[in-house]
């Protein structure tokens, strides 16, 4: 990739196209790490809704073992977010141009000890591995909801969705004659979700046929593409020490 190109990817100073293209590369990371991960602990860390809807499930039935286990991954999930954000405060307060693609290393970090440590759990208490899956599924999707004013989220296929869902209505709308329902932004809009949403799943075949054929070590290339793409304003910020 061009370096310039890298640097206005995850660099401090940000752009409507930067934030889409980021957005894109991370939905794939999602993906993968999300259906690679199901295979791994057969949970999905990124969909919080069904872990809620399961320690309800649980509670209703008695379990204490199910609402404990749900409850610490949607904890798990929120402290992912809080460590974004506290990451970027951190860095927007010392002027890093690093300050967005801190997390990015964060993640790559968790996604290598997730890769060399996973074995470990298999077949036995595999809850920390949730937990690690889920801190690392919060830490992502607050990365691109920081950075364009929660106008994007990568690992929220629901929501995603649904605004395809309405977009589609208004532009059906407005080729009906509802004066109304024009959205010059319903287009644009609507192909970004339409990528995130394709990119979430194609990265979740790349996750499911790596976990597959590969077994934990898959998300090594995935730590490598986000080491990647952090790269440049890390060592930009190296440099001025």
């Amino acid at each position: 990739m061009p370096r310039l190109y890298l640097r206005r990817l995850t660099g401090r100073e940000r752009t409507v196209s930067a934030n889409r293209a980021l957005a894109r590369f991370l939905a794939f990371v999602a993906g993968a790490a999300n259906a690679g991960g199901f295979l791994a602990v057969r949970q999905y860390t990124s969909h919080m809704s069904g872990i809620t809807s399961t320690m309800a499930d649980g509670l209703a039935a008695g379990s204490t073992l199910v609402v404990g286990s749900a409850f610490a991954a949607i904890v798990s999930f929120t402290a992912g977010a809080i460590s974004t954000t506290l990451l970027i405060r951190w860095g927007r307060r010392r002027t890093l141009h690093s300050e967005y693609a801190l997390p990015l290393v964060a993640e790559a970090a968790l996604l290598v000890v997730f890769g060399l440590t996973g074995h470990v759990f298999e077949g036995r208490s595999e809850l920390a591995t949730v937990l690690l899956l889920c801190f690392t599924m919060g830490l992502q999707n607050a990365i691109v909801t920081k950075l364009s004013n929660a106008e994007i989220r990568t690992t929220h296929v629901t929501g995603m969705i649904t605004d395809i869902g309405i977009a589609l209505g208004r532009m059906i709308a407005a080729a009906c004659g509802d004066r109304t329902a024009t959205d010059a932004m319903d287009a644009p809009k609507l192909r970004l979700l339409s990528s995130l949403v394709g990119l979430f799943f194609a990265g979740g075949v790349v996750g499911a046929l790596g976990f597959l054929h590969v077994g934990f070590l898959f998300t090594l290339p995935l730590a490598a593409l986000l080491l990647l793409l952090a790269a440049l304003p890390v060592l930009d910020d190296l440099r001025q020490l």
